[in-house]
């Protein structure tokens, strides 16, 4: 697999996605984590699963007790999509002009970044 280590990905932390393929497939939660370097994101109520934990002892009373603790597991961001609206979209990029300031108090014309939906072309 020859891919890019530091590939820069669509979807945020905050978005609200929608899992299009896998075992939760259809459900929709939000992105707590996006780990770029694997291209992976971790979702809200997405992927859960257990691990068995022992009891841990040291340092007296700062100890962690023992049980089974159920945390989401990161899933590829292939798997998701971003909601917008009542549906889910693919996610562009455009660029919109806009006056920045400089620290002397002059003004210059610069481009800046946006995120848009490819459905609907608004501002995401």
């Amino acid at each position: 697999m020859t891919q890019s280590k530091n590939k820069s990905l669509n979807i945020k932390k905050g978005d609200t996605v929608k899992v299009i393929a896998g075992k939760d497939k259809g459900a929709e939660g939000k992105v707590i984590q996006v780990l770029r370097e694997e291209q992976r994101v971790i979702v809200e109520g997405v992927n859960r699963v257990k691990r068995h934990t022992k009891v841990v002892n040291q340092g007296g009373r700062a100890g962690t007790t023992g049980g089974i603790i159920t945390a989401e597991a990161p899933i590829h961001v292939s798997n998701v999509m971003l909601v917008e609206g009542d549906g889910v979209t693919r996610i562009g990029f455009r660029r919109d002009e806009v006056t920045k300031r400089r620290p002397d108090g002059s003004t210059y014309s610069a481009t800046r970044s946006v995120r848009i939906s490819r459905k609907t072309g608004k501002e995401i």
